[in-house]
């Protein structure tokens, strides 16, 4: 007997085989080879990202606006300075739009809908509007508010096609995310006396925050990116409007514009608005961890 009480007949009973011990070493390998591959694109993305749009970059470039000229070699080109606000101007009134009501219908569908007949409708067509493309959502503001109104393109329109484009994703993840809080939660506080609405707000919300959190920032992430929608709702101006009742640039179709320039240094400012993009939602991302991580601990 051992002095931890085990034989060895036991030891070498509950001894790893050779066998086991080269398929855990092949598992392994092709776990990290995928790893590999599949962060090579990411690590390309990025690195051509840095590459080609820090040459961009300048304090010339976000404080002026796009000039127009872009068919003469030597002229001012200008910036990006309107379609960044555009873009944040947008995003943030589609936020406003998407997200409360976003978070209703999944509450709704957590705490009072749950088997009902129409929970389960809401949730198929819930699920069809994520996988509708975007350009179908600004074809149909197009349709809706343009052509049935006989008005123009408008910053507040193409907010409204990017709302719709958002509210089923977060819809979706807030409900996934709901329905992770414990029941014992609910229940306690109930027991308690507290009313419902009191559980939702004050028990249910503040634990699920980090996951709501990540949930609309896949949706502005996927908002902030979109550029069909705005070709049919929004339009694109080289000025600076905080008007959002009018024509509004914005980076994703300042970027489809400039891309397509025979121009090599409009093609050099959409590589540098590209990088903006992304360097503005890494911003909003930080943020929003900041700000949840704070709720939890408060």
């Amino acid at each position: 007997m051992s002095a931890h009480g085990a034989t060895p007949n036991r030891i070498e009973r509950f001894a790893v085989s050779p066998r086991r011990r080269r398929s855990d070493k092949l598992a392994r390998a092709l776990v990290l080879t995928g790893t590999i591959i599949a962060l090579i694109p990411l690590v390309l993305v990025i690195y051509y990202l840095l590459h080609e749009g820090l040459k961009a970059w300048s304090p010339h470039f976000f404080t002026t606006d796009p000039t127009g000229n872009t068919f003469f070699k030597n002229s001012d080109i200008g910036g990006i300075r309107s379609a960044m606000l555009g873009t944040i101007e947008m995003v943030a009134l589609a936020s406003l739009i998407a997200v409360p009501i976003g978070i209703g219908v999944a509450v709704w569908l957590v705490e009072y809908g749950k088997g009902h007949w129409f929970a389960q409708l809401v949730r198929f067509f819930v699920d069809v509007l994520t996988g509708v493309p975007s350009i179908v959502f600004g074809l149909f503001i197009y349709i809706v508010l343009i052509i049935g109104t006989g008005s123009t393109f408008a910053g507040y329109k193409g907010a409204l096609a990017l709302s719709l484009l958002m509210l089923p994703v977060i819809t979706r993840s807030a409900e996934v995310v709901l329905l992770l809080v414990p029941n014992a939660l609910r229940e306690s506080a109930l027991a308690l006396g507290a009313e419902r609405w009191k559980v939702i707000f004050r028990i249910v919300l503040p634990t699920a925050v980090s996951g709501l959190v990540t949930g609309v920032l896949l949706a502005i992430a996927r908002a902030a990116g979109e550029t069909a929608p705005l070709l049919f709702t929004s339009g694109a101006t080289n000025k600076t409007s905080s008007n959002l009742g009018e024509f509004m640039n914005s980076l994703p179709v300042q970027i489809y514009n400039d891309v397509i320039s025979p121009t090599q240094s409009v093609v050099n400012r959409a590589w540098g608005a590209a990088l903006t993009l992304v360097v503005l939602i890494l911003i909003l991302n930080l943020v929003a961890r900041l700000v949840s991580r704070r709720s939890r601990l408060a």
